[in-house]
């Protein structure tokens, strides 16, 4: 049905920015059709050419598709209105397993020395601290990913976002994981990608969807090598050379990225995929472990992919700050830091083993191999969110993860007490009964 909102404007970019606030304010709802481009530019005045250059702004933003015969329409999740932050607003008094964040108490920036000697660094010196890049290289050497060539990226999804514009194009096609990361996939929808929904489960991305998604012709695949987010999922070493073979006869030409946004904290080994193709990026962050406001993250892969994402970063940025870098690497050498970070993936690991086999013994099915989350399935997750809102929990709702697998909720373990998890696991028992529970 087409919307009755009133599209104002008399140029392409107000009229885009008149249905940018349907979109934000509501009035605009996901799938909403919008008006034939020749029925607006007459109700506008204006040249139907004007309309069709503010629809091909809204699509290189992400907030709308075009769908053939149905015309063009709101996206079901637009770009213009983040997943991540949609839809929850957490009662006072809740306790809140929403947000994905690590403990702030389990975090050694809390006492880095942010003020060290430093030497100045000028234009035109190599974007990566020399110390940064053999600290770095040798790390990831010894978990099997290749690291000749390197960049620095302001974390994780800033060095993705870097990568697929140095090989893509609006309207190429990338594999996903299903359910996935909620910013990642605002950022496909903002740079104008199609998405290729891949399935997995506690052993990653499935290898039958991703050869399927391999067939209908993905120009990149963007997997999560532990932590996935939001299941706990992680590659094991069986499903990994499964998946490398799979790329290797299959996808030549396709981008591969690997994002192992959780590690030092994962709980898991890494089996990385790194280097199967020709075209490869391996993403590694120190948010999760070190903290999210360093906006860190190492980039290996091959020479050109790092290449373009370098040259592309001197036209912006520039480079990211030598300064965070020397603090990054500070607190990879410090002994008090590395036992912190040691220290938090044990607890992670001790309150997601608890919590699911709290779960299991109260019949309900979850998922949580690695990482800071739980994800568990659940027939209708509006019902169960607002129950255990009623029983004073907050998690998070699967829409903003999904894209076609079934409804779940995301509970993050970060901060979660020991003694908190039965009463926890009540709570989310409750929430589901009469609801069709999916059960062990």
């Amino acid at each position: 049905m087409t919307v009755q909102y009133s599209i104002t404007g008399a140029g392409a970019e107000s009229i885009a920015a008149s249905i940018e606030d349907g979109i934000s304010d509501g009035q605009l709802a996901p799938g909403s059709a919008l008006p034939p481009i020749r029925d607006l530019a007459g109700r506008l005045a204006v040249n139907p050419n004007t309309v069709a250059a503010a629809y091909r702004l809204l699509r290189d933003r992400g907030a709308v598709e075009t769908a053939g015969r149905r015309g063009t329409r709101v996206r079901d999740r637009p770009a213009t209105t983040p997943r991540s932050l949609r839809g929850l607003t957490v009662p006072a008094g809740v306790r809140d397993l929403s947000t994905g964040n690590p403990n702030p108490a389990l975090l050694p920036i809390a006492g880095a020395r942010l003020s060290p000697p430093a030497t100045p660094v000028l234009y035109g010196q190599p974007p990566v601290s020399p110390e940064l890049a053999d600290h770095a290289r040798a790390a990831l050497e010894a978990d099997g990913v290749a690291a000749e060539h390197l960049a620095v990226a302001s974390g994780a999804l800033d060095a993705i976002e870097r990568v697929l514009a140095a090989h893509l194009r609006p309207g190429d096609r990338v594999a996903v994981e299903d359910p996935g990361w909620a910013n990642l996939l605002d950022l496909l929808g903002a740079l104008g990608l199609a998405v290729e929904p891949v399935g997995g489960d506690d052993d990653g991305p499935l290898v039958t969807d991703l050869a399927r998604a391999l067939r209908r012709g993905v120009r990149a695949v963007v997997v999560t090598s532990r932590a996935q987010n939001p299941t706990g999922g992680a590659m094991s070493a069986e499903r990994a050379a499964a998946l490398r073979a799979v790329l290797a006869e299959s996808a030549t030409d396709v981008l591969l990225i690997e994002d192992d946004h959780c590690a030092g904290v994962a709980g898991m080994a890494l089996h990385p995929l790194a280097g199967v193709v020709r075209d490869w990026a391996f993403v590694r962050s120190v948010a999760k472990a070190y903290g999210p406001d360093l906006r860190l993250a190492l980039v290996a892969g091959d020479r050109r992919t790092i290449e373009r994402v370098q040259g592309r970063q001197r036209l912006g940025p520039g480079w990211v700050s030598r300064l965070l870098q020397d603090v990054v690497v500070g607190m990879w050498r410090d002994r008090a830091a590395t036992r912190l970070v040691a220290d938090a993936e044990a607890v992670y690991t001790d309150r997601r083993t608890r919590l699911c086999a709290a779960l299991a013994e109260r019949g309900l099915a979850c998922h949580g191999r690695s990482g800071l989350n739980v994800w568990i399935p659940v027939p209708d997750e509006s019902a169960a969110i607002t129950r255990l809102f009623a029983a004073g929990w907050a998690a998070a709702p699967g829409s903003r993860y999904r894209i076609g697998s079934p409804p779940g909720i995301r509970i993050t373990i970060s901060d979660l007490a020991a003694a908190e998890i039965g009463p926890l696991a009540d709570a989310v028992a409750d929430s589901l009964s009469g609801t069709g529970t999916v059960s062990v």
